[in-house]
């Protein structure tokens, strides 16, 4: 089969369709397109994403059920959580404990629930770092005393009324500290530091380029409160 007949072939699929359909009757640029198709492919035909080293699969309430209701009666979701992130976690633990290491792990699993559709509650976190509940909310209230943004099950709050531990970072940066000061003031690793300022200055990029807020966050793989919370910042620095 030679190339032409491959291309002709590959035009034909629901695939192709799909994506000429967003980007000629929705007028979505290729990439969104394209991006758009994978959501579609995850939550249509159960094409979830593979587990990395480190991650593992959770189920969690989702972030949009009411309270009050039993277990058995709340809606669920299934979330991927990175428990550990490698190289990231291990800098943490030689410059600052096992303390501050798993501090920042509740803040990474939060983040990433709330990034998924779903919301834990103090027991999934024990569970997940096998440390008691006891543990966990006493973490939880030693970083809402610092101002950062829990948002365990209990707790869930609109993104105005707390900061997220990615946008103080950010707010060290553009206030001008470096990677190692940020490092020493959050006990985040330098490698996850640069990439969430990575990903901010792509962010405000995209925005620029007139991007609306759920393309940024599909092309980027981030949730939609983050992507509002970055251009807040980028409009007041």
């Amino acid at each position: 089969m030679n190339q032409l007949e491959m291309e002709r072939l590959q035009v034909k699929t629901p695939e192709h369709r799909f994506l000429s359909v967003l980007e000629n009757e929705f007028h979505e640029p290729p990439r969104v397109a394209r991006a758009l198709l994978e959501e579609a492919q995850a939550c249509l035909l159960g094409i979830n994403q593979a587990l990395r080293p480190g991650q593992m699969r959770v189920t969690l309430v989702r972030h949009d059920a009411r309270h009050g209701r039993s277990l058995s009666g709340t809606p669920m979701t299934e979330v991927v959580w990175t428990i550990d992130a490698g190289l990231e976690d291990r800098q943490v633990l030689e410059r600052h404990g096992r303390m501050a290491l798993r501090r920042v792990q509740i803040q990474r699993l939060l983040t990433e629930a709330l990034d998924q559709g779903g919301v834990a509650t103090q027991e999934d976190l024990a569970h997940a770092l096998h440390v008691s509940v006891r543990t966990i909310k006493r973490d939880c209230r030693w970083l809402q005393s610092r101002g950062i943004y829990v948002p365990t099950r209990g707790n869930l709050q609109g993104i105005g009324r707390g900061q997220t531990h990615k946008a103080r970072i950010v707010g060290r940066w553009l206030q001008g500290e470096t990677y190692d000061q940020i490092a020493l003031h959050t006990h985040h690793s330098p490698t996850s530091i640069r990439r969430y300022i990575q990903t901010f200055v792509r962010v405000v990029h995209l925005h620029r380029q007139d991007f609306m807020d759920v393309q940024i966050a599909l092309l980027l793989g981030i949730g939609i409160p983050l992507v509002a919370e970055y251009l807040l910042m980028s409009l007041n620095n």
